[in-house]
């Protein structure tokens, strides 16, 4: 079974979304370790139905290397992104680990991705899980 983490903080909105995208599409076929940058944020992808949730720099970091996709916003890769929840150690773990990283481009962090098409969140998560399914039954 494919281990897919997603990583968001804040509120938890996009991750919770993305959880909810992925058990649409795939059930119980995978399994989603939420991984949040605060307590807040795992909390509302817990509840959008992952598997696990763990909280804070250690679990990011710890976790980052055991699995086999990692998904979220651009910012979980740059240091001091979502308004400084996200550390400089944060982004090197997920960064450098082995897993496929699947990144949504939202602007949040006034970095912009040159030649992707401004599109709303929904879309994005469509797309998100278009590219999954591809992973998964190739």
């Amino acid at each position: 079974m494919r281990k897919i983490a997603v990583i968001d903080g804040q509120g938890g909105g996009i991750g919770s979304l993305i959880i909810k995208g992925l058990r649409e599409e795939f059930g119980d076929n995978i399994e989603i370790i939420a991984l949040g940058t605060n307590s807040t944020a795992t909390s509302s992808m817990m509840k959008a139905r992952a598997n696990k949730g763990a909280t804070g720099e250690n679990a990011i970091i710890w976790n980052a290397g055991k699995v086999d996709i990692i998904i979220g916003p651009l910012s979980i890769v740059l240091s001091n992104g979502m308004l400084g929840e996200l550390t400089q150690a944060m982004a090197e773990a997920i960064a450098s680990s082995p897993a496929k990283k699947l990144l949504i481009p939202l602007n949040q962090e006034g970095v912009e991705v040159i030649g992707i098409t401004k599109e709303p969140l929904p879309h994005l998560i469509e797309k998100l899980i278009n590219r999954i399914k591809e992973d998964l039954y190739v």
